[in-house]
């Protein structure tokens, strides 16, 4: 019997980058709770971010944030990852270098940046609706960071094959959607957080699933006996899940979820 299901937001349940979220997820949502079935939104997503999309069931969910980095129910801090503070200003300081790019150091109170580009401006403060908070020097103050990411709008590809190789043996390292990549404490990634929920829990892989389409979900579907892909999934995805659902824009998480409450 599954009791803990998680699934990743953007290009999973929802378009990258939006909060185009099909309402009837908070009835199913409620169903599942009836039914003794936790609901967890895993995502890279802020906190602030997640909490503003699923509003109708805020306190009903666990949120594992950040890729892992911070989870909470209720207000109530499960699980918190942070990188330490050298390694975030020898990180900043490479990172203002690449043309085009802009970053985020992501902290529980919010995003910090010292970008001016109008269109990431605009995706995160819009599209994500995650509270930043723009700086002259995001390193003139020391602040417990989860997460670091940098953005560009094209050729994320060409940035995670320059900066993955030189920081993956000192930072968890992971492309999370077409136009970032992420960089985490060693030990944070969304598997860690399911596993660290089962534990508090005591729920097992075999009562949990897990949905993904990305390869920060890759982790959290080693978790999970019953692990789905979405079909606009990355190819490593599909490959390393149980089952293959419909796309995200024709609710293929939704799909799934409807056959545990109906």
């Amino acid at each position: 019997m599954i009791k803990l299901v998680a699934s990743d937001i953007d290009g999973t349940l929802l378009p990258e980058g939006t909060a185009q979220i099909n309402p009837e997820i908070f009835d199913v949502i409620r169903k599942m709770k009836e039914k003794d079935i936790l609901f967890a939104a895993a995502s890279g997503r802020h906190y602030t971010s997640m909490v503003k999309l699923f509003g109708p069931v805020a306190h009903d969910i666990i949120f594992i944030t950040e890729n892992g980095a911070y989870v909470c129910c209720r207000g109530y801090d499960m699980l918190e990852q942070v990188v330490e503070w050298e390694q975030v200003c020898q990180w900043v300081r490479e990172v203002r270098k690449i043309p085009g790019a802009s970053f985020t150091l992501d902290t529980k109170e919010g995003f910090y940046t010292e970008s001016q580009d109008p269109g990431f401006l605009d995706l995160v403060r819009n599209g994500y609706r995650s509270t930043l908070i723009q700086v002259d020097d995001a390193l003139a103050a020391k602040r417990r960071i989860n997460k670091m990411a940098v953005y560009r709008r094209e050729n994320i590809q060409e940035i995670a094959g320059e900066l993955i190789p030189r920081w993956e043996d000192r930072l968890h390292c992971v492309v999370s959607g077409d136009v970032w990549v992420d960089f985490m404490n060693k030990d944070t990634n969304k598997g860690n957080a399911i596993r660290s929920i089962q534990k508090i829990l005591k729920i097992s892989p075999e009562e949990t699933m897990v949905f993904g389409d990305n390869h920060n979900d890759l982790e959290m579907i080693k978790s999970a006996a019953e692990s789905y892909a979405v079909g606009n999934a990355a190819q490593a995805v599909k490959e390393a899940a149980k089952y293959v659902t419909d796309t995200n824009v024709n609710d293929g998480v939704l799909k799934v979820l409807r056959t545990l409450v109906d």
